[in-house]
């Protein structure tokens, strides 16, 4: 089954930050954007081998996002 997770990539001194939405706990860094990126995906990977093995529910994906423009 494919499952889609919403992630949030926040630029920081080293690199970037990535960080589920609907799973927190799920959070990486790296040196690039892409680094990063895979590094998240093989996080998840590892959390859902974890949860499996404490039979944890897992957290459901599909969060919606979006921008809301505001002018300050």
């Amino acid at each position: 089954m494919l499952s889609h997770y919403t992630a949030k990539y926040t630029k920081v001194d080293s690199g970037y930050m990535g960080q589920l939405v609907e799973w927190p706990e799920v959070i990486t860094e790296g040196a690039s954007l892409e680094e990063c990126r895979a590094m998240l995906k093989d996080a998840l990977s590892e959390m859902i081998k974890a949860y499996r093995e404490q039979e944890k529910e897992i957290p459901v994906g599909g969060a919606l996002l979006e921008q809301v423009p505001i002018e300050l």
